[in-house]
């Protein structure tokens, strides 16, 4: 049992440096995700709402700005694009008014045809690659403590376990009785010692 926690300790630990080593990578895979995601938009309803999940939570748009919108074939600004939401974003960029009770699922229409200061009140400009990194920072303490303290679980839970082991060796090797076995023995055959 200790081996297997001191592995997954040690893959942790692993995943952990490649982790800070390799960021522009994992940079790089996830703004690829993310505009392979929006190149499939509408053709998977559960990768939808996983979408407009994220854009809401990080107030964001597309992986570096709602220009990453024309990856997709109902949302680019092509003239062959007869689509409605032609040049604009899915309701989850748009900012939230907090007085309306109702989301309004238009509000993206046209919006990336507006000048960019005109934009930034409809939409979200920032992309959620870089309100992801800055999310992290700002939370870095409390990430850190996380890993920090789950680490500190699993070192002592394998220093529990092999102690115990050691301590049922050392019974198992001198034959001694410990604690409430020795008890129960000296009580069942009326010792007193």
């Amino acid at each position: 049992f200790s081996v297997f926690l001191g592995i997954i300790f040690f893959l942790e630990l692993t995943a952990g440096v490649l982790a800070f080593v390799f960021k522009d990578w994992i940079k790089d895979q996830l703004y690829f995700f993310i505009n392979n995601n929006i190149r499939a938009y509408r053709d998977d309803i559960d990768l939808q709402n996983l979408i407009d999940f994220t854009q809401e939570y990080w107030q964001c748009c597309g992986a570096f700005g709602a220009d990453d919108w024309n990856l997709n074939i109902y949302f680019n600004c092509t003239d062959s694009n007869a689509s409605r939401e032609r040049c604009g974003v899915p309701f989850s960029c748009c900012t939230k008014d907090p007085a309306e009770d109702v989301i309004n699922t238009q509000c993206g229409y046209d919006a990336r045809q507006k000048p960019e200061v005109d934009q930034q009140i409809v939409i979200y400009t920032k992309g959620c690659v870089p309100q992801f990194e800055k999310w992290l920072q700002d939370n870095l303490t409390i990430v850190a403590g996380i890993f920090i303290g789950i680490a500190l679980l699993q070192v002592s839970a394998m220093f529990l376990v092999m102690s115990y082991i050691e301590e049922q060796q050392r019974n198992k090797t001198c034959g001694c009785w410990v604690g409430s076995e020795y008890e129960n023995w000296k009580h069942e055959f009326h010792l007193e010692i």
